[in-house]
């Protein structure tokens, strides 16, 4: 089915034109629409709007142009059993808004309603309590960038854009937490060095707290509550709210993309900041509740599947355009390069509700050649029924794997059963990802995020501490599938901390060797902590923010994963993009090097057999990667005690070198060892050998002819 016809919306939003700004708004059941300006002495001029057949509302204002200030009011029936709250007293944010100015009081007349009553009108005038749209000049474009990378070279840091730079030593003092900010030199020299290529941002769009977060003197900080689609969070500016945002906005995008670094914006199109109907109507609920909100059979109460009180309803084409325009904006106007979409689930429910993998977002994402280059990232569920869909978008997108975060996490605590899963997960989770038009690379390798504990504090501590959130503890998840290591938080004890920085440099390690596409959290790769808050949405604090004060022992840390970062980017053989399936090996000649793509090796006999598979007390694996000029063999062991090992003998090699470990200085052994040579593996620990590995027949023939006899004795 192809998706529905929609009308024109080039009218629509604020736009400089012809001597003045043209001004368009689609409420199709409102009886009448004014616009309203807002002068610098903050007066308001209303001038009645015009209708078309679609429901469009225009007007034509000469003489203004960027930096005005304004909004909409909306008239038509109060009829909340219809799903009507039009309320003229709100004065009503633009959709389509290139930049939003003020702040939300969330003691003013706010709510469309009377207080306690939701379904009575309020005729106070919100007007002075509530943000305004502003107009916006157009700009050039960001710098773009040189080349997108695919997927396979890809390294995706996400970050919080405020958090990043606060603390910053080497960012002046008024740029941290900024647009700028980021665009210091200091901080894209980290990232280029880091060996990262995409920045993954925490939401961009304009965003306003929840009341009942203000209520406890806090603010949201991570900023999944969006209030405009189009809009720059007018906070990481660094003066005014007047639409320099998006020059700013631009700048930084720039200064990213000529280091070679990607942009990547999470987004949230699945609920707004309004909340549900109790909360406040700033914008879409008062231009039709009924249009751009889900709601339930009654029309009375929204549908929520997004556990933020509204859902976007993107199965209206005119709702689902406004989502699409502003993905086009970002990236034509802004220049961004790939999105992470927020419960993704809710975007492609259909009318009834029902998930629809066929849904038209979708099908307009993939038919829009603006999109063709640019990375597309689900967070694959929502709170509704059916709403985890992991492994079930599709060609042409990436999804978070969650069962890649939680089995990583088990296994190095030792809370599984064998190594039969982590196999799976290391191979790129084919059991969810090996469909027609999918790779590896559509799997998001993560182990930490936004949500939830750091990589430091999910070593340090059994259970979360939220007391700062003002929820006695009570939010966030209990299920964190950390451990301690023997004492919760911080601790003295040097070797707990050794430990537990271990174990930072394995969960890294799996994620990063795994077949997939690899996704760090800022900070993890120094020990960022958040002191046990395991949900920080609401901590624009220093309990949030990188600190950039790095402890020598955290530096070492850092320096070896971004020298794993590095190999995996020099050797294509741990960035497959086809699924392996035990495929034997061929020269550009056509010769069998009798070697394959992916094995599994269990240490001692070398190729994992049925016994070893079914072991539930295993706790050590070797993943063989090899492709026709270089071969690698990772081993796993995450048994407290050593592992003696014993190194496969040809076809899969003649000889091995460690080439990077989480160990200490002197525990794996040093240059090359040869076939059937042996070496303890410490406990818990990754073991990354370079395997070297004929790359003809002849070679082949020869180094086996070699080995027989030694092969021989060794045996007798």
């Amino acid at each position: 089915m192809s998706p529905l016809p929609t009308p024109d919306t080039s009218a629509l939003g604020a736009r400089i034109a012809d001597g003045g700004v043209s001004f368009g708004l689609w409420a199709p059941r409102a009886t009448a629409v004014e616009l309203v300006l807002v002068d610098a002495l903050n007066q308001q001029h209303n001038h009645h709007m015009a209708v078309d057949e679609h429901g469009i509302w225009t007007i034509h204002i000469p003489g203004i142009g960027a930096g005005q200030a304004y909004g909409f009011r909306v008239h038509g029936p109060w009829d909340p059993n219809a799903g009507s709250r039009f309320n003229p007293a709100r004065l009503l944010l633009d959709p389509y808004a290139k930049a939003i100015g003020g702040g939300v009081d969330f003691r003013g007349p706010i709510l469309d309603h009377v207080p306690g009553d939701p379904f009575t009108i309020s005729t106070k005038d919100s007007f002075g309590a509530v943000p305004l749209s502003i107009v916006v000049e157009e700009t050039p474009p960001p710098t773009p960038i040189a080349r997108r990378r695919p997927m396979s070279e890809t390294i995706i840091y996400e970050t919080h854009l405020r958090g990043f730079t606060k603390m910053h030593p080497d960012v002046p003092e008024h740029l941290r937490g900024s647009y700028l900010g980021m665009a210091d030199p200091a901080v894209i020299e980290y990232l280029v060095d880091l060996g990262i290529t995409a920045v993954e941002f925490l939401p961009l769009h304009h965003f306003v707290s929840e009341p009942f977060i203000v209520a406890k003197g806090l603010r949201n900080y991570w900023g999944y509550n969006t209030l405009g689609f189009f809009a720059p969070h007018a906070f990481y500016a660094t003066r005014g709210t007047v639409g320099n945002q998006v020059t700013q906005f631009k700048r930084m995008v720039s200064a990213l993309h000529e280091a070679g670094v990607e942009v990547l914006l999470d987004v949230v199109y699945n609920h707004t900041g309004e909340g549900g109907h109790q909360g406040p109507t700033l914008s879409m609920r008062g231009i039709d509740h009924h249009a751009y909100y889900r709601l339930t059979n009654d029309r009375r109460n929204d549908y929520d599947v997004t556990g933020c009180g509204n859902s976007v309803n993107t199965a209206h084409p005119m709702v689902l355009q406004l989502v699409m325009d502003s993905l086009k904006y970002w990236v034509t106007e802004m220049g961004v390069d790939g999105f992470r979409f927020d419960l993704a689930t809710t975007m492609i429910r259909d009318a009834a509700h029902h998930v629809d993998q066929h849904h038209h977002f979708k099908q307009l994402l993939a038919a829009d050649p603006v999109f063709d280059d640019i990375k597309i990232i689900a967070e694959p569920w929502d709170v509704g029924p059916y709403g985890y869909q992991v492994g079930a978008y599709g060609p042409g997108w990436h999804e978070w794997n969650d069962r890649f975060r939680d089995h990583a996490r088990d296994y190095w605590r030792g809370a599984v059963h064998g190594v039969q899963e982590l196999a799976t997960r290391l191979a790129g989770s084919p059991d969810l990802f090996d469909q027609p038009g999918r790779s590896p690379q559509s799997s998001i390798n993560y182990v930490t995020a936004h949500d939830g504990f750091t990589m430091h504090d999910l070593v340090s501590y059994d259970v979360k501490h939220n007391l700062d959130n003002g929820e006695a503890n009570r939010d966030g998840t209990d299920n964190n599938r950390s451990w301690n290591h023997g004492w919760e938080g911080e601790t003295t004890d040097p070797a707990i901390n050794a430990l537990r920085r271990r174990q930072v440099l394995n969960l890294m390690a799996t994620q990063l060797l795994a077949a997939g596409t690899p996704m760090l959290t800022a900070g993890d790769e120094f020990g960022r902590t958040q002191k046990g808050n395991n949900n920080a949405y609401c901590q624009d604090s220093p309990i949030s923010w990188v600190n950039w004060d790095i402890a020598p022992e955290w530096q070492e840390v850092r320096e070896r994963i971004r020298s794993l970062i590095r190999i995996r980017q020099e050797h294509c053989a741990f960035r497959p993009t086809d699924f392996a399936y035990h495929t034997e090996i061929m020269t550009e000649q056509g010769e069998n090097l009798q070697r394959v793509d992916l094995t599994w090796m269990d240490g001692q006999y070398g190729e994992m057999g049925q016994d070893a598979w079914h072991d539930g007390s295993r706790r050590l694996l070797g993943m063989y990667v090899s492709n026709d000029h270089e071969g690698f063999l990772t081993w796993f062991n995450s048994d407290p005690e050593p592992q003696r090992i014993v190194l496969p003998t040809l076809p899969w090699g003649h000889a091995y070198e460690v080439i990077w470990h989480s160990g200490d200085e002197g525990e794996l052994p040093e240059g090359e060892l040869p076939a059937l040579g042996e070496f303890d593996i410490p406990g818990r620990t990754v073991a990354l050998m370079r395997v070297s590995v004929p790359t003809t027949s002849k070679e082949l023939l020869g180094l086996q002819a070699e080995a027989e006899p030694s092969s021989f004795d060794l045996l007798s």
